[in-house]
């Protein structure tokens, strides 16, 4: 019986320390744009509003918009073009009801990629904003 005890005691904190690990780990969505572009189509709009009703407890999250670009043109337009694609995606997000106050922006331009700028497929990754979801700290 103690065994049994000790093991189930064992498996509930393995359980309890996975929620926690899950309830802190950052939930993001990303939207990917054709390149010069800041456009939403509305299957990602819908995927978009899918994932945000998706949440429990959304209002407890903080909202952070990362946006991106590959390297093609100055650096100048890239940051431009990304300051607009994390505009357009904000202004969904808002048209949503969210609070803008839940919702802050980082934007990256070129910089920062997460893909290889040298390769068409890490070009075509880099095309995106990533709506970062951050949960409550516990």
């Amino acid at each position: 019986m103690k065994r049994i005890t000790c093991l189930f005691l064992l498996c509930l904190s393995f359980l309890t320390a996975k929620s926690q690990e899950e309830q802190t780990t950052p939930l993001i969505k990303s939207i990917y744009f054709g390149g010069g572009s800041y456009y939403i189509d509305y299957q990602q709009v819908r995927e978009l509003y899918d994932f945000l009703d998706s949440i429990d407890g959304l209002e407890q999250y903080d909202i952070i918009i990362h946006s991106h670009t590959d390297n093609i043109g100055s650096i100048e337009f890239n940051n431009l073009l990304s300051k607009m694609r994390s505009e357009a995606v904000l202004k969904r997000i808002l048209e949503k009801g969210i609070p803008s106050e839940m919702i802050s922006i980082k934007d990256f331009g070129e910089l920062n990629p997460l893909y290889d700028n040298s390769t068409w497929k890490g070009k075509l990754s880099n095309r995106r904003v990533d709506v970062i979801l951050k949960p409550p700290s516990l």
